[in-house]
């Protein structure tokens, strides 16, 4: 049998012997340990290998779209875009099928799964959603990418904090340009509106819940808005009144909260008025405050709850011992009175499957919760006790019954023809 063209990055060499030049079908013997995950509609066969205790993600297509995928996910990774992570390519030029290697996202789910557990019905947990995915569009089209096949079956999601961080999955269809027109866009939110669409209606409708179906139509035509307002904010170029200093930092706390750090250039444009222009880098505004104080590295959105908390423990520090607290000192105390103390309680429970820094954001809301039926702050270890007796909940913790009756729905889609972006 003719060998294939292999492509193995480094970290996952020791996958060179495997028997990549047969179809994923043919892959059997003891010393290959698949694993069984969740995975949402796909028109490809996809199967998961554990190697190094790191799950990857095996997925078998025609070579010319999987070297195409390849090269897309590759360019995400070195532009920092939230994609998975493409570690290895087999072709076989016998039969002109090929494998495609990613590493399994840690910690994600599949929409279904994920709004099921956060309640389907929510429309809270829906708006999360759909904030995830225009982000992720425009995060995408700010790096001259064209995703082509957007949709919320293509996409894998984390839960970040009180929010909810969105990442491409499949770019089977996917195109990278210097830059992309305003035809091109406007034809991927349109796949992406749709696509979402039919998502939120169709798990509406499986969840007996038919009536939800047009709401949820009507939803997704929001993400169209959601987009729109983000695109605008980062590249409109409004004029100002001089001296209008309120309106500059207005707009830059609004990037900073949607997670861009944000460089500002002020020109003068004519009498009386001033043109601000803003240079937005990657969506870690918050991480990356977090990491140069605390060293610790995590999402955007868990990074700003963190930061709240230590803020929080630096003034409560300040007001106890009635002296200036430095923010090196502060930093240095939370870690070492609050946040690692309380991993190391929580993590028995949460496991090793489950992000422990997403636990402990999820003890600090059960804490809020708890306060406001008390109407007084619990204290942190009061909100621990109570987290622990409920059994750490987190929508990632397994749940068969609901895994079982989700299997129903992970069956294969129709073929879709490709639908290439208009100029």
């Amino acid at each position: 049998m003719t060998l294939p063209r292999l492509r193995l990055r480094d970290e996952v060499a020791d996958l060179l012997d495997l028997p990549w030049e047969r179809p994923l079908t043919q892959w059997h013997g003891t010393a290959l340990r698949f694993r069984e995950l969740p995975v949402g509609p796909s028109r490809h066969l996809v199967r998961f290998l554990v190697s190094g205790g790191i799950v990857y993600a095996l997925k078998e297509l025609p070579s010319g779209v999987a070297e195409r995928e390849y090269s897309v996910l590759r360019h995400l990774e070195d532009a920092a875009q939230p994609a998975v992570r493409a570690v290895g390519l087999a072709q076989r030029p016998h039969d002109g099928e090929a494998i495609l290697v990613t590493e399994y996202l840690r910690h994600s789910m599949q929409y279904r799964r994920l709004m099921m557990r956060l309640g389907a019905g929510s429309t809270a947990a829906r708006d999360r959603l759909l904030d995830a995915m225009a982000l992720l569009l425009v995060d995408l089209h700010r790096g001259g990418v064209y995703w082509g096949d957007c949709s919320l079956a293509n996409t894998l999601f984390r839960r970040d904090g009180d929010r909810i961080q969105a990442y491409l999955v499949d770019a089977e269809t996917s195109e990278v340009h210097p830059s992309l027109s305003d035809g091109q866009r406007r034809f991927d939110l349109d796949i992406l509106v749709e696509n979402v669409a039919f998502g939120l209606a169709d798990l509406a409708i499986y969840q007996g819940r038919p009536e939800d179906a047009d709401a949820a139509i009507e939803a997704a035509e929001s993400v169209r808005t959601r987009y729109r307002a983000v695109w605008a904010e980062l590249h409109d170029q409004p004029e100002l009144i001089p001296g209008d200093r309120q309106e500059i930092r207005s707009r830059l706390r609004r990037l900073n909260e949607l997670g861009f750090s944000v460089d500002v250039e002020v020109d003068p444009v004519a009498a009386g008025a001033v043109r601000l222009r803003t240079s937005v880098t990657t969506r870690r505004f918050h991480a990356n405050e977090l990491e140069r104080r605390t060293r610790l590295r995590t999402l955007e959105g868990q990074a700003r709850i963190l930061l709240n908390d230590l803020n929080e423990y630096a003034a409560w520090l300040e007001w106890h011992e009635r002296r200036a607290v430095s923010p090196e000192e502060a930093a240095d105390r939370w870690l070492r009175a609050v946040y690692r103390p309380t991993q190391a309680r929580i993590a028995q429970a949460v496991g090793p499957d489950r992000d422990l820094v997403q636990a402990y954001c999820d003890v600090l809301e059960h804490k809020w919760l708890l306060s406001e039926r008390a109407r007084l702050d619990v204290g942190l270890e009061a909100a621990i006790d109570s987290y622990l007796a409920e059994g750490a909940p987190a929508p990632e913790r397994p749940d068969a019954t609901l895994d079982a009756a989700l299997a129903t729905l992970d069956v294969e889609d129709d073929e879709a023809g490709y639908r290439g972006p208009t100029s």
